[in-house]
């Protein structure tokens, strides 16, 4: 629990105390065991085979944090429409608390995503029961069984909308006006196909046909979720495939090791700030560990120079973003990502590098990766010389924006290092600070200066 802010604590407390009164009435009404106890056994068991996970996704995933939702809601959703919400809002709990989870505090998550599911789970199915869900079905009364049943969807969409953007602006301290943002819709598409299904095996579980014949609709969802696992596999290849060049540029360029993943954080503090898209973050955040990854093509030699880079040095250090961008041009997932590998060294008077391309005709993620890029430069210690505090780079960026830099993404970066602050790790790898190689792109060519 250390590693959660205190108001995420509280929050995570308090969801917890509601789910735990929601389900507690089950415990004494006249509560239809065997049902709850076959729809949650079945809940946990699909959870499992279909290796549902509660992903923590920092800058880079769809979801944030301690979220994250579930894959396999159709068991869940025909507990919703078959059972009173106390007796529904208990089938949630022991798949959600056997869930695999792959960040620490484990139990800290498994108890905030048990919470999350019981809360949605009892106010879908109070939803459901007080639009007379359970006589349409048992009727069965079409179409409007599905008034109801859309109805229940929109609560359990809505009510995990409010938690994930609660948990999003507590622990992650994402601002209020943005934590919300999206996540309504992501979840409601997913919610409304498993909705379906689950409405499908509460019509066969109350039908003569009986509970064996409602298990045949979880094989086509069984086979969705095996097309979304695959998903997730080549996610993670696009991720080895990063790190792979990463380490790479890393092991070649030892002065500016662990300088890639800090320009990504950067430029992903930035893009919250602007109030970019998911998808946009994730692209941007890419852009910012593979900006330099055309370093690959300049010797080694140069990279490792302890004195002044000469002109003739300098305009083969220059041509960095163009190896970049042909290494990374037929990796289709970076988007707009390859623009940003090409352009960060542009600058706002069409005095940068490689094409002098001046305001606007710079691309939006290159402006963002410029700021993300200088700062870190400025501000991590390295084996040739010592950071500048934040304070001082911050003022150095703003003294140049307009010139050099955006000065919109100067700003963002700004307001962002004011509400979470800036770590950078030290990545020296000697006590030893020689003189600065002056001149060397994305290094201030003098003090008081920000060229590059």
């Amino acid at each position: 629990m250390r590693s959660i802010a205190p108001w995420a604590r509280a929050y995570i407390l308090c969801a917890a105390l509601a789910a735990g009164a929601c389900a507690a009435p089950a415990l004494t009404a006249r509560t239809p065991w065997p049902a709850l106890v076959s729809l949650a056994a079945l809940y946990a068991g699909c959870e499992q085979a279909s290796r549902c996970r509660i992903i923590g996704r920092r800058a880079g995933t769809p979801r944030h944090g301690l979220g994250g939702l579930g894959t396999f809601f159709p068991v869940l959703l025909a507990a919703v429409f078959l059972l009173p919400p106390a007796a529904a809002a208990l089938v949630a709990v022991p798949g959600a608390l056997l869930a695999r989870v792959e960040r620490r505090p484990r139990w800290v998550r498994r108890i905030w995503r048990t919470a999350q599911l019981v809360l949605a789970a009892w106010a879908s199915a109070w939803v459901y029961g007080s639009l007379g869900g359970h006589q349409a079905v048992a009727a069965p009364a079409f179409p409007y069984a599905l008034v109801p049943a859309g109805a229940a969807v929109l609560a359990f969409s809505a009510v995990l909308t409010v938690l994930d953007g609660g948990i999003l602006a507590t622990a992650e301290r994402v601002p209020a006006r943005t934590a919300w943002r999206g996540l309504f819709l992501r979840s409601f598409a997913p919610v409304a196909v498993h909705g379906l299904a689950g409405l499908m095996m509460a019509v066969l579980w109350r039908s003569p046909y009986g509970p064996l014949a409602a298990l045949l609709v979880l094989l086509p969802m069984g086979v969705s979720c095996w097309v979304f696992a695959q998903y997730h596999r080549e996610r993670a290849a696009h991720q080895a495939t990063i790190r792979a060049l990463v380490q790479a540029v890393d092991i070649k360029d030892r002065y500016t090791r662990g300088h890639s993943e800090r320009v990504g954080r950067a430029s992903v503090l930035i893009a919250r700030e602007l109030g970019m898209a998911d998808e946009r973050v994730e692209s941007l955040r890419f852009a910012g560990i593979l900006h330099d990854v055309g370093k690959l093509g300049v010797p080694t030699r140069l990279l490792r120079k302890d004195g002044p880079l000469t002109p003739e040095e300098r305009r083969v250090i220059e041509l960095h973003p163009e190896y970049g961008h042909e290494m990374v041009r037929g990796i289709g997932f970076l988007g707009e990502a390859r623009a940003a590998i090409l352009h960060h060294h542009e600058r706002i008077d069409g005095s940068g590098y490689p094409y002098g391309l001046v305001g606007r005709q710079i691309p939006e993620f290159a402006r963002v990766v410029a700021v993300a890029d200088a700062f870190d430069a400025m501000t991590s210690t390295r084996s040739y010389r010592r950071g500048r505090p934040v304070e001082a780079a911050v003022a150095e960026l703003s003294r140049c924006a307009g010139s050099q830099f955006d000065p919109a993404m100067v700003t963002a970066l700004r307001r962002a290092l004011d509400r979470h602050g800036w770590h950078p790790a030290v990545t020296s790898d000697t006590g030893e600070v020689p003189g600065p190689r002056q001149g060397e792109p994305g290094v201030p060519a003098a003090p008081g200066t920000a060229q590059r």
